[in-house]
């Protein structure tokens, strides 16, 4: 645990000597922002459940980025505890409201990662875009210093990983619902 602490503060101090600028302050906040409480992927999966054709991605995106939040946010963070960077760095003055809750995982990068994978399953130009968008607020979450590097890369991990179970049982079901079309379908050709 110790060196993936210094590989943490090497990296955060990295980014906080030789990335930031003017611009960066300002665009920063904003793309974090898009991701506060899963807003941006809440919209996807609501505007796919109201899609013909995606319906049932928006119904795992949903769900998924649900299972992502009571596994990062109920069970996790509360279970590891890991105060935030700024909390142990405070020289650094924040861009944002400062976070009330634990660090370990990322939610931001959860969520993103969640979504992003399920976006690419139902639909692949929008699920690269989602991916860099996802990649963005995962970095905007080190450069605003409120997380730190293993924080974002196990919150991507496990998005991926909830995305990817998403998927599986989307298919799951689809199959199940297709096996009892056909076999609905054959009885009723032999009572015939």
């Amino acid at each position: 645990m110790g060196q993936i602490l210094i590989m943490d503060n090497m990296i955060l101090d990295f980014i906080q000597k030789s990335m930031h600028s003017g611009f960066l302050d300002q665009v920063m906040p904003v793309i974090t922002a898009l991701d506060n409480g899963g807003a941006i992927w809440i919209a996807v999966g609501i505007i796919f459940l109201l899609t013909r054709g995606y319906r049932r991605y928006g119904f795992a995106l949903l769900l998924a980025l649900l299972v992502g939040t009571l596994v990062g946010s109920v069970v996790l963070k509360p279970l590891v505890a890991r105060v935030r960077p700024f909390e142990v760095n405070t020289a650094i003055t924040l861009l944002i409201a400062r976070p009330t809750d634990f660090s370990f995982p990322s939610g931001h990068a959860m969520s993103s990662f969640t979504a992003a994978t399920v976006i690419l399953k139902a639909h692949k130009k929008l699920g690269i875009i989602a991916f860099i968008v996802a990649l963005l607020i995962a970095f905007s979450r080190l450069y605003l210093y409120v997380h730190y590097p293993s924080d974002v890369l196990v919150g991507m991990i496990f998005g991926v990983v909830i995305g990817i179970i998403a998927i599986k049982v989307l298919q799951i079901q689809k199959k199940r619902r297709e096996g009892r079309i056909i076999m609905g379908s054959r009885s009723n050709y032999t009572i015939r």
